[in-house]
């Protein structure tokens, strides 16, 4: 059976792909140190699940801690590894941008020196649409300079994208890195959006809502970001010949890595959004209206040409769809 190593594989993403994998039949080794950024109770039910399949084994420590993944790699030799887990959140990271540098930083060079130990045959590393930053092209192409982070957040997924194409280069490590859009979904984490008012919204209390609602954002269903993600594993980058990478491509002329939009390709007002959970709870919303935050940028949208080219699948979960699985599992879980 083929191996895989999931760091953040309690998280809300890291969940939803070790139970597409372990349903395939892999052998799935997750990382995860619980942190209590949010209810910890939430990942600890999450991992009750996976730990019912045979082929799934967890390890509680941080990425951080020193050795800790050399070792893990060594024993276990992951021919996949997914590196899921960070310090997530951009108005967390001004609070607490300590939490960013120890996580995102020193948890992926962590990651990175225990890959070029033991090199496993794909490596694939969560960055975020955050990196694009002041970036107003829309849509958003990997090949698209992103050299303004408008966070510290943003900014620590950034640098892991170059540090990981320091180490595809020197160490000829297929890397891939992906750029997330918003994504939601069962199981999702309380401190975004769509938990958040879907919470509030059912309980009759306000939601605040940024820039007045004037935001849109690429919402992204949590199963088509999984199945993504299962594609590109068979994805693996090469190292391009002397004609250098095809057009439209964002594989490095100098490394076997890659950046790639994960996206559902369709920008929803945050109204329609609102109103989508409105629709799916049945009650309506008290709405806080509120300036926009720091840090925050007023749109994302994807291009997922790239994604299309690499794997044939293009996330196409329709936001009334999507809402309305979240709200039946948000009623479920909490018996509301």
């Amino acid at each position: 059976m083929p191996r895989a190593l999931i760091t953040g594989a309690a998280g809300f993403i890291g969940f939803h792909l070790c139970q597409r994998l372990l349903a395939e039949g892999w052998q799935v080794l997750g990382l995860d140190n619980l942190s209590d950024y949010y209810d910890v109770t939430l990942k600890q039910h999450r991992l009750a699940i996976l730990e019912q399949d045979p082929g799934f084994a967890m390890i509680t420590d941080s990425l951080e801690t020193p050795g800790l993944l050399r070792g893990l790699f060594a024993r276990h030799r992951p021919e996949v590894v997914v590196h899921l887990a960070a310090q997530a959140g951009v108005r967390y990271s001004i609070d607490n941008p300590r939490a960013y540098l120890d996580s995102n930083i020193t948890g992926t060079f962590e990651l990175l020196e225990a890959a070029r130990a033991f090199p496993p045959g794909h490596l694939l590393l969560a960055s975020t649409s955050s990196v694009f930053g002041a970036n107003h092209r829309m849509p958003y192409a990997e090949t698209d300079k992103a050299d303004h982070q408008m966070s510290f957040y943003a900014a620590t997924k950034k640098a892991g994208e170059a540090m990981a194409h320091s180490y595809a280069h020197l160490y000829d490590l297929p890397v891939t890195m992906f750029r997330f859009f918003t994504v939601y979904g069962p199981w999702g984490r309380p401190d975004m959006a769509p938990y958040k008012f879907t919470r509030a919204i059912l309980q009759g209390q306000p939601i605040d809502v940024y820039n007045h609602g004037d935001m849109k954002r690429d919402f992204t269903c949590i199963t088509d970001l999984a199945e993504a993600i299962r594609r590109l594993i068979d994805a693996v980058p090469r190292r391009p010949g002397p004609s250098g990478p095809p057009a439209g491509d964002s594989l490095s002329p100098v490394a076997p890595w890659r950046v790639v939009n994960i996206g559902n390709a369709a920008p929803v007002q945050l109204s329609d959004f609102i109103a989508a959970i409105e629709a799916a709870t049945g009650k309506k919303a008290i709405r806080n209206l509120m300036p926009m935050q720091p840090g925050d940028v007023p749109a994302t949208w994807a291009d997922t040409r790239l994604l299309q080219q690499l794997t044939g699948f293009q996330p196409a979960t329709d936001i009334r769809t999507g809402v309305q699985a979240f709200v039946a599992w948000y009623r479920d879980y909490y018996q509301q």
